[in-house]
């Protein structure tokens, strides 16, 4: 282990021991669940789909959206990802604000470019091994320990995660930028410089591009 990921592996076991959840309650239930029939008529040729603030406890009854290309489902109550292999032409899902645990069931959306699972109940970074066009993956507020199943990426030029094991990210030769701004590693004012010495290809590290 080199001084750089010696310093990054001290600071990631002090970030550890203070992390505190920030997720919603296990155990906060919504008063009446919808689901996507309830709250929309869907035009099975749409590309574009905002479901946001829906009070979508359940992913449901897409099927017909055979042209469907971007489909936003931010702030809802949705536990699992399922239901989605029908959907081949998607190219951004957002599930943004969930109650997701496992990331499951995205084998089909071989063209996604974009997926944002930030602020769910994550444990574990998986079930993206078909994902090989993913451009943009947000994975922030989660509960996430490892930094893993990332390498076989090689089209991933935007990575947003909580403080953990950079390290591993040296294997992904296009990530161009990193989101780490709300972490406790942003307090220490080298970090920008220590992260660029591990992975000297980064163009952007939060909002400043790098010299």
């Amino acid at each position: 282990m080199n001084q750089v990921e010696g310093t990054f592996e001290m600071e990631k076991q002090e970030y550890e021991k203070s992390e505190k959840a920030e997720n919603v309650p296990e155990n906060s239930e919504p008063k009446e669940d919808l689901t996507i029939n309830e709250i929309t008529i869907v035009d099975p040729d749409t590309y574009e789909l905002d479901l946001n603030h829906g009070r979508i406890a359940k992913l449901e009854n897409l099927e017909p959206l055979t042209q469907i290309e971007r489909l936003y489902l931010r702030w809802n109550l949705i536990k699992k990802i399922e239901n989605l292999n029908t959907l081949t032409t998607l190219v951004e899902l957002e599930l943004y604000d969930n109650q997701i645990t496992v990331i499951e069931n995205l084998d089909a959306l071989v063209n996604l470019e974009i997926l944002d699972l930030s602020f769910n109940r994550i444990k574990r970074i998986e079930g993206l091994d078909n994902l090989l066009k993913l451009k943009r993956l947000f994975l922030t507020s989660n509960k996430i320990s490892k930094i893993e199943n990332l390498t076989h990426l090689q089209q991933l030029e935007m990575l947003e995660l909580d403080w953990k094991s950079i390290e591993n990210l040296k294997e992904n030769k296009k990530l161009q930028t990193i989101y780490l701004e709300r972490n406790p590693i942003a307090a220490d004012p080298a970090y920008r410089r220590k992260l660029k010495l591990l992975i000297p290809w980064l163009v952007q590290i939060d909002a400043t591009l790098c010299r």
